[in-house]
């Protein structure tokens, strides 16, 4: 028998032994294979490593272009409203086309998207941490309190701010880190059915004279609206410190925005776990399914049903129930396929490098989100420019234009120099300051 010791040196050497007896080469083509089958085995754990590895240190670029989607198509939005503060000139039947277009193709669905996003990070922010050998829970509280604070900051110059709410539906999160991937399908599931627009349509059904739930959001409403007609910056901010967190909390739960954002929180960390927005495996054919078979049925049937529905003439709770619901999971339906859509052009078509150029706007959401609120605040409100009284709805959208361009340029400059953009920077280090 030929001694292995010998073999193997001379195999890491590469010799080849032309002199060896049939026997001898059997056993040397044995124990090569051995090697080959080591070698492979040690490149596919390298190659498991480096991409754990590399969802740690690197970013998904797709993520970041579909976040900027999102924030682009919230500040045009929040342009045409003047940033919640409804005093337009009169408007031309263009106007109100822009408007109507504007809202049917991203009302609601750019938030949608915001929150599926923000529970995917969610996911990757605590797998990070877990595979450090980290516990993240109580880091991400923190990080969720500092969030509120971020969204105080936000609702002095804007009282439609939605950072507050994100970060307390955040701490929400905190339980259902651990949970099974079923536990937190059917809970998605149950909130998709949007529980409060249920009890609304049962409570309507059972007493004829219910009414809808009302949280007092429209007093609130016309208390911010005189600061921002007539007073100046602080008379804004006061009131929007004292009134905003209702009129922000009070609207999402009367409009099933507030079910729907966590029920999307949920959805964001289980595409987070099944790794479906990275290029592998079957996850094209994915999105390409949820396009088919939810996205577009769901759309045509939702529309189709609030087409032809007359809400009006049934019992109050249960039509605007009624609507409310069908609404919502036509926003949902139209949000999937957007973030669908965008997935499949970003990996499969010349297209990539056009999308790419909002992962710049991506990347500083939290920075942008707080920069359109103080600028478009300056532009309509009475304490800076007070343009309200002359921008009609196209105009405002192109002053939205502008402000999204002007951000582009900033945040592709700021993201040369540096890994984060200047708030999101003091963001991760707040949450990272050492506790005693």
């Amino acid at each position: 028998m030929i001694d292995q010791s010998v073999l193997i040196k001379k195999h890491d050497r590469g010799v080849i032994c032309q002199d060896k007896t049939a026997d001898q080469r059997g056993e040397l083509r044995i124990i090569r294979l051995f090697f080959v089958a080591l070698s492979a085995d040690k490149s596919l754990k390298h190659k498991k490593h480096m991409t754990q590895q590399e969802l740690k240190t690197k970013r998904i670029n797709v993520v970041d272009s579909l976040r900027g989607f999102a924030v682009v198509g919230i500040i045009l939005l929040h342009f045409l409203e003047h940033l919640n503060f409804y005093s337009f000139p009169e408007l031309t039947p263009f106007d109100e086309g822009l408007w109507d277009t504007m809202f049917y193709l991203c009302g609601s669905k750019m938030y949608a998207i915001f929150a599926l996003l923000f529970g995917l990070s969610c996911y990757i922010q605590h797998n990070n941490r877990e595979q450090r050998g980290e516990d993240f829970r109580l880091r991400f509280a923190w990080r969720m309190l500092l969030l509120f604070g971020w969204g105080l900051l936000d609702l002095m110059f804007f009282n439609g701010d939605i950072l507050c709410t994100y970060a307390a539906l955040g701490l929400l999160l905190i339980p259902l880190v651990k949970a099974q991937d079923a536990v937190l399908a059917v809970l998605a599931f149950i909130l998709f059915l949007q529980p409060i627009e249920v009890y609304n349509i049962c409570h309507g059904l059972i007493d004829s004279n219910a009414q809808p739930i009302d949280l007092g959001v429209g007093e609130c409403f016309d208390k911010v609206f005189t600061p921002c007609a007539e007073g100046g910056f602080w008379d804004v901010a006061i009131a929007n410190l004292r009134y905003g967190l209702q009129i922000n909390f009070g609207w999402a739960i009367e409009h099933g925005r507030f079910t729907q954002t966590l029920m999307l929180f949920i959805v964001g960390m289980l595409l987070g776990r099944k790794r479906l927005f990275l290029n592998e495996g079957s996850n094209l054919r994915f999105w390409k399914n949820v396009i088919i078979r939810f996205s577009l049925p769901m759309f045509v049937f939702m529309q189709l049903l609030l087409n032809t529905t007359n809400f009006g003439e049934m019992q109050i709770c249960v039509g605007q129930g009624l609507e409310t619901l069908l609404a919502a999971w036509k926003n949902v339906a139209m949000a999937s396929f957007y973030v669908a859509g965008i997935t499949i052009l970003y990996y499969t078509t010349s297209l990539r490098k056009s999308i790419e150029h909002l992962s710049y706007i991506g990347k500083m959401s939290l920075t942008n989100y707080l920069l359109q609120s103080i600028v478009g605040g300056f532009i309509f409100y009475n304490w800076g420019l007070g343009l309200h009284i002359v921008c009609g709805h196209t105009y405002s959208f192109c002053l939205g234009v502008i402000v999204c361009i002007c951000l582009y340029f900033f945040c592709r400059m700021w993201c040369k120099h540096f890994r984060r953009g200047p708030l999101e920077e003091l963001w991760a280090k707040a949450t990272n300051i050492k506790m005693q």
